[in-house]
């Protein structure tokens, strides 16, 4: 099980980029997705973090695109066709479905967001919400923002 095996590969490591890296690592190679990454936040903007895939955008304002309404909605965005959702940020015409699931401090503040792209249409159901909202806990847990 995918969340079990971030959890084994971060816990008890003292080192935030190392962690976050590994854990898309991990999503991306498992999954096989197109990109696979993170958006922290950082004064009023999420800021491009660690990823795997091609180049992206580096910074994206609060309730722009999917990535930014995820933030300002703070709850999991599934997108199943990125060309029909208002205001999409293509920052690459490759992609053609999303999820975006919010990351939270202790505060339940958003702190980051995890971003995968496919090149698919219709990739992302409630089951992968479901199942990247729990590592997102994992995550949330383990790893010191």
């Amino acid at each position: 099980m995918l969340v079990k095996q971030v959890e084994s590969l971060i816990e008890g490591e003292n080192n935030p980029i190392g962690q976050l890296a590994n854990a898309v690592a991990l999503i991306h190679e498992t999954m096989g997705f197109w990109w696979t990454g993170f958006y922290m936040v950082k004064d009023d903007v999420l800021q491009l973090g660690v990823f795997q895939g091609p180049v992206a955008c580096y910074n994206i304002k609060k309730g722009r695109g999917v990535c930014g309404t995820a933030w300002q909605e703070n709850r999991t965005m599934v997108v199943p066709d990125v060309e029909q959702f208002p205001g999409h940020i293509a920052c690459s015409s490759l992609s053609r479905s999303e999820i975006v699931v919010p990351l939270h401090d202790v505060e339940s503040n958003v702190i980051a967001v995890l971003d995968i792209d496919s090149k698919e249409l219709g990739t992302f159901d409630d089951i992968d919400a479901h199942w990247l909202e729990e590592i997102a806990h994992v995550i949330e847990r383990h790893v010191s923002f």
